[in-house]
């Protein structure tokens, strides 16, 4: 039997301490050393960070402080076209950002960003809104006007318009990761942004882009809401959307790319999913009677608003998929060193639960069977899903005091097997890998365990 390799990251002795345990403070150096891992991390560096050392109690309070503050900094300075200061929407000034040309060719993607309302104690509810295919000039202009009659203050809009036409057209692609990503680190940094208040939404080739990236992106969502889309399942896997509200809304004779059809195959899907799992996979999928294409879109941001996140779930279900030939580096609290499957042919899916301080993960690889094909265009639109044990790879799940009791001995469980029992501690390696991992205030993790199969 392949044997598991475990490694608690808090107790790593091939990592020499630099402080014996107990309350502690970062200290200037310690702070030059994390500004310059992050850095290095946002400049494509993707190693952990180096330096261990164990925290008490309430140092890691405060660290866990000093961290986000070093790479809201970090973040700051990285960027030359941040985000403008926020002003009312209505009266916002286009801003732009150029997209690297190694993953697009001239691309420039102008945006709105702009307020409704007045902020709230927790910051501000934030809105990706992606416009459809027509002409992008209109496209964006409506967009605009959207977000300005929505019914969803107070809030905060972000519209981007597409940067070119053609192939380029697709809120997937990866210079359109790139914005995504950005997006997400420098609203999380600004503070005016509450975290747990994300929502991504679309219309049309928006209604795709979105429904993909509620996928791809679920652990930093609130909620997401494609309109007259219907992405075949394969791109975007609802067994991500464990944790996230999840409105689909089409016409029901929408019938251009079997648009009506594959948004029922969603509805079937998310409705055994949530009968699997009570509690998980809250959604509002809806062929819209007697409507085509164009449908009432007002009703998707006013249902979305009322979901906050939960930034510690107990259950997770992350199916790890390329998008345009990139994966996730991480979700939610895991991390990937290296991933179990060798190339796209196969998935790898992550699937933990966590109760009485007992973590219980299932790896499996994922392969595809397509069970329906449309006779047109060769759309995939039904498939079966085949899972195997994973025989190798390497990830660290990263834990708090919401998801365990660092006081009692925890357990971890993988494929069946135990392997790691015992008693976990803070310690500022894995607090600064996982704030530069998500970028993400909620999730910079104390404890962590290394996990080899």
């Amino acid at each position: 039997m392949k044997r598991f390799l475990l490694i608690a990251l808090a107790a790593i002795c091939q990592f020499p301490f630099s402080q014996a345990a107990g309350d502690r403070v970062i200290t200037e150096k310690d702070s030059h050393e994390i500004a310059s891992y992050f850095n290095g991390y946002l400049s494509g560096d993707k190693s952990l960070y180096g330096v261990s050392s164990r925290l008490g109690t309430s140092a890691a309070v405060q660290a866990r402080e000093q961290v986000w503050k070093i790479w809201k900094e970090a973040v700051e300075r990285f960027y030359d076209e941040g985000l403008p200061p926020l002003r009312a929407l209505r009266d916002s000034v286009p801003g732009q950002w150029t997209l690297p040309s190694s993953l697009e060719p001239d691309a420039v993607m102008p945006f709105y960003w702009g307020s409704k309302g007045e902020k709230p104690d927790h910051g501000y509810p934030m809105f990706l809104y992606l416009h459809g295919s027509g002409p992008k000039d209109r496209e964006w202009s409506n967009g605009f006007r959207f977000g300005n009659t929505f019914e969803d203050a107070p809030s905060v809009y972000f519209i981007p318009q597409i940067p070119n036409e053609g192939e380029w057209y697709r809120w997937w692609q990866k210079s359109k990761q790139y914005a995504w990503e950005k997006l997400l680190r420098l609203a999380l940094a600004c503070g005016d942004i509450d975290p747990d208040r994300i929502y991504f939404f679309g219309i049309s080739e928006g209604g795709y882009g979105s429904q993909r990236l509620a996928s791809y992106y679920a652990d930093y969502l609130a909620g997401a809401g494609p309109m007259a889309g219907g992405e075949p399942l394969r791109n975007a896997p609802p067994e991500n959307c464990a944790s996230i509200a999840f409105s689909f809304r089409t016409g029901a004779v929408d019938k251009g790319f079997y648009r009506n059809e594959l948004t029922a195959y969603a509805g079937e899907v998310f409705d055994s999913l949530r009968t699997a799992r009570p509690g998980f996979y809250t959604h509002e999928i809806e062929l819209i009677p007697g409507m085509g294409h164009h449908i009432d879109y007002t009703r998707t941001t006013p249902w979305l608003y009322s979901h906050v996140r939960d930034p510690y779930p107990e259950y997770v279900c992350w199916e790890d998929f390329e998008m345009d030939g990139l994966y996730r580096d991480g979700f939610c609290n895991l991390q990937v060193l290296e991933r179990s499957n060798q190339d796209f042919s196969f998935r790898t899916r992550y699937e933990m639960t966590i109760e009485d301080n007992t973590v219980n993960i299932s790896v499996d690889l994922v392969s595809y069977t397509v069970t329906e094909r449309d006779p047109v265009y060769g759309i995939e639109m039904r498939y079966s899903k085949f899972l195997t044990p994973a025989a190798s790879g390497e990830f660290i799940v990263y834990l708090n005091d919401y998801l365990i009791d660092p006081s009692k001995k925890v357990t971890v469980n993988v494929n069946g097997a135990t392997v790691f029992e015992g008693r976990l501690r803070a310690d500022i390696r894995n607090m600064v890998s996982s704030c530069a991992l998500f970028g993400d205030p909620e999730r910079i993790f104390p404890y962590a365990v290394k996990v080899s199969l």
